[in-house]
Formats: C-alpha cells, structure tokens, sequence
C-alpha cells in the first residue's frame, strides 16, 4: 500500500514495482485516500489489511507551511500518528518518509540519526511531530529521512533549473546552503529492496545520494549536463528571503542504512545524469 502515490516518490515507485511481481502494490492518491479522514483510513485497512504501507503522503508546501501551520501539523503530524495506528492494529508494517528539515542547519559534520532534532520552520516541526507519533503509536514503524529529493515528475529544483536556463541568460542560485540531493528513484529502489529482502529492521535511517555540494554546486551540474549557455550567479541565501528559514547545513550521514541493509549509494551526479536523461527522453 502506497498513500500519495502521486507525488514524486509515488510515481517512481509505481514505475519500479513494476520489478517486484511478487507484491501486489495498491497506489493511492490523495483523492483516494486521504489519510486525514480516519474513517476512511480505518476501513480501508479492515477491507485490505495490507502487509506494508510506505506513506509518501505530505503536506510540502514549505513556504506556506508557516501560515497554515494547523494544515501542516494535520496532515505531517497527526494523520501520520493515525496511519500509524491503523498499521499497528493490522500488523502492518510501516515506512513513513520523513526530512532533513528536523534538523536546525547548524552542524558541520554529516547528520546521524540521533542527532538532537531542532528544526527551524513549520513544516519541519510538523514533519518531526510524524516521526514522533508514528514510532509512538506503532513501534514496527521504519523511517527515512531524505532531503533535496528531485525528480522527473512532479516540481522540483532539476526541473526548475532546466526551465529558468531555458528562458534566461543568467540566473543566481544559493551557494551557503549545503548537503546532498536525493533522487527519487533510488530512493523507491531502496524501500523496495527493503521490503523484498524480509528484513524489516524499524527505527529512523538517513538517505540521499552521496556527496557534498551546494545549490549552485546542483545547478552547475545541471547545467553541464543539459549542454546550457546560462551564467549562474553563486549568492548567499539572504539575497533570496522566504517566509520559511531553510537549514543551511543538512548533509545526512548514510551510514546506518548502509550498514544495516547492505545497500551502496549512488553518487549525486551519476544520479542526476540518469535523471536529465529521463526527461530528455520523456520530452523527444
């Protein structure tokens, strides 16, 4: 079972499950089941009672997180202690994915998992509050915290950076803000090995591609590989305030996943090569 299946880690784990015929997968939108509504949740549980739930339902909107903070502690915090819940009462064994932004940027050395959470913006908080009610209302609950996921579907930054590189001569982009983005694919690659190895080990695990780089150090990138004529900017993030304060270090330290379910990650640019290459496809 897959809630917010629409989304970008959704739609790349419906294309990967397509390896996996072992598992029949149910993928679910928000319209199909929105997991605020605990009637719904609650019978739909009793009518499927899945093995698994990977919970990609959130609410993302960073930004606007911080006015509408009692949407975004519903939906990140409070439907996530009731998905919890409902897996618990089912047996069901839950990932719940989570965020770099738990943390408050201030650290200089790779995060690990029980690194003090401090975050700096509503949807961080809201976020953290999941967590929290999730292993506290189902103990066989696996968390994974990711950060800068992109994608080929859906709004991201690779997507937005090949846009703005498209349609103007120079663009400026953040170079203070440093950690490692997070490809959505691989990611829907690992949750799946974790499901077909039948070794569920709960508890909260970091994830993103491997490497250290900046915003510009991505959009550089991005524009090597798309073959752009676009000047990129290197600015602080001052030049560019946001109504949500954004960690400025949030480098996740991977090597409790590694160690645990044997995996090697991929590196960042390998990664996002494979994903430019997708979307070229995807538009000829």
């Amino acid at each position: 079972m897959v809630t917010g299946a629409d989304g970008q880690l959704g739609k790349e784990l419906r294309l990967i499950s397509r390896g996996y015929s072992r598992f029949d997968f149910i993928f679910l939108s928000k319209n199909d089941l929105p997991i605020d509504q605990v009637d719904k949740l609650h019978l739909f549980f009793e009518g499927v009672k899945p093995s698994f739930c990977i919970n990609c339902a959130a609410y993302t909107a960073v930004d606007k997180a911080e006015k509408e903070k009692e949407l975004a502690f519903l939906v990140n915090g409070e439907s996530v202690g009731k998905l919890a819940m409902e897996c618990e009462k089912q047996g069901t064994k839950l990932i719940h994915i989570s965020t770099d932004y738990v943390f408050n940027g201030n650290s200089s050395e790779p995060l690990k998992e029980e690194d003090k959470t401090s975050p700096i913006n509503i949807y961080g908080a809201s976020k953290l509050a999941g967590e929290q009610l999730a292993l506290q209302n189902h103990p066989d609950t696996l968390i994974i915290r990711t950060s800068w996921v992109y994608s080929e579907f859906g709004n991201n930054f690779v997507k937005t950076m090949i846009r703005l590189m498209n349609e103007k001569e120079t663009i400026s982009v953040v170079e203070d803000q440093i950690g490692s983005p997070t490809y959505a694919a691989d990611l829907a690659e690992l949750i799946l090995q974790i499901i077909d190895r039948d070794k569920f080990i709960p508890g909260i695990y970091h994830y993103s591609n491997e490497g250290r780089i900046s915003w510009y150090d991505f959009a550089q990138a991005i524009k090597e590989f798309t073959g752009s004529n676009c000047k990129i900017n290197p600015v602080p993030s001052s030049q560019f305030p946001t109504a949500a304060n954004r960690p400025n270090y949030s480098l996740l330290d991977k090597t409790k996943i590694k160690s645990v379910y044997s995996i090697t990650i991929p590196d960042w640019k390998a990664s996002l090569f494979v994903c430019i290459t997708r979307i070229r496809e995807n538009r000829a």
